[in-house]
């Protein structure tokens, strides 16, 4: 199972969760992660140990998507 979450001030929130074999699901958890990015949030996989890899588009093969505001600052 596949999960988007998004970062807040309780810790994380499951905002969908997926198999890659459940059309439906997927296609709400597509539309759901469109419309975190489109409230300005941004979208993070791990890449092993230490790294990490903005997304634009749901990685439906992803186990575990973050999303997260921006860092705030300047």
């Amino acid at each position: 199972m596949s999960r988007l979450i998004r970062m807040d001030r309780t810790g994380h929130t499951t905002v969908a969760e997926w198999t890659a074999e459940d059309g439906p699901a997927v296609e709400a958890a597509v539309a759901a992660f469109r419309a975190e990015l489109d409230q300005g949030y941004y979208a993070v996989i791990s890449r092993g140990e230490g790294l990490a890899e903005q997304v634009r588009q749901l990685p439906i093969d992803a186990s575990l998507v973050i999303l997260r505001r921006p860092i705030a600052g300047g």
